[in-house]
């Protein structure tokens, strides 16, 4: 399992293309190019997850020029914010064991079903486990729902 955030999930694409029209070589490993734009996108950001994670949310907070452009499955459906490109009203990228998102954040600690997520799909292709043992997760609960209480949802 491979999560990128931000400069990470631009990297992995075929290339950048910055403020003055220069193509910065990526990874190349998937392929999507990433474009510099006018302005800068940031601010708390809401999606609907389409991994089917419960709850349905997953929020963070983005902080970028680039805008990001593909045909890949999407992390989500923007609720608010601005996401891959403000346009299309998507987020993030996931192919295979990957996921790319501008959900910086921290991401992690704010979405613990998208944690457990990760942490399970790791674990059942090395060790074939299905189930992750129970912890408490109110503090990162209370924190994820903190945001979507600013956004009265």
């Amino acid at each position: 399992m491979f999560l990128a955030i931000c400069g990470g999930y631009q990297l992995l694409g075929e290339s950048y293309i910055d403020a003055v029209g220069n193509r910065i070589p990526g990874l190349g490993v998937l392929d999507y190019t990433t474009e510099s734009e006018k302005g800068r996108l940031i601010g708390n950001v809401v999606l609907k997850n389409h991994l089917g994670l419960k709850p349905e949310t997953l929020v963070g907070f983005e902080n970028h020029g680039g805008r990001t452009y593909h045909d890949y499955d999407t992390l989500g459906t923007i609720i608010t914010g601005n996401g891959n490109n403000g346009k299309d009203n998507l987020e993030g990228m996931v192919y295979k064991n990957c996921i790319g998102t501008y959900l910086h954040g921290p991401v992690l600690p704010k979405n613990p079903h998208l944690t457990d997520h990760i942490i399970l799909t790791a674990l059942k292709q090395k060790y074939d486990i299905n189930k992750l043992e129970q912890i408490d997760d109110k503090l990162e609960y209370k924190a994820h729902n903190n945001v979507l209480d600013r956004y009265g949802m």
